[in-house]
């Protein structure tokens, strides 16, 4: 097992969660892939944490499964716009902490694990096409 942390990332916690869902339990290889055509900033990031993750272990991406993917609220920061009348509207950017965790799986589980998402990804082209 082995893990990886990236800390105060500008991204909002409710949307790299949609993304970090999307991945747990897949195949390190299969979930990098996947997170390469995903049009959310929150894929290129939580893609790169997997890929760390899978490093420090040193393994490669096959051989892993992303055990946990969690992504938590960090600080947030405050900004002011102006507003009419002299009066300040406040911002809010949230940041996030991601922490992802890759074990080693067996063969068969690793081989069950990669039938599955290809069949996954084979179901969700069928039906965007559709």
């Amino acid at each position: 097992m082995s893990k990886a942390v990236l800390r105060y990332v500008r991204v909002s916690p409710t949307k790299a969660r949609l993304v970090a869902r999307e991945v747990q339990g897949m195949n390190a290889e299969l979930a990098l892939a996947a997170l390469e055509f995903m049009p959310n900033k929150a894929a290129g990031i939580i893609s790169k944490v997997i890929a760390s993750a899978v490093a420090n272990g040193d393994y490669e991406p096959e051989e892993v499964i992303i055990s946990s993917c969690r992504v938590d609220k960090a600080a947030v920061m405050k900004r002011w716009r102006p507003r009419a009348r002299g009066t300040a509207t406040r911002i809010l950017k949230p940041t996030s902490h991601i922490y992802v965790e890759v074990t080693e799986a067996s063969a068969e589980v690793a081989k069950s694990a990669a039938k599955v998402a290809a069949e996954e990804v084979k179901n969700n082209e069928n039906g965007k096409e559709a």
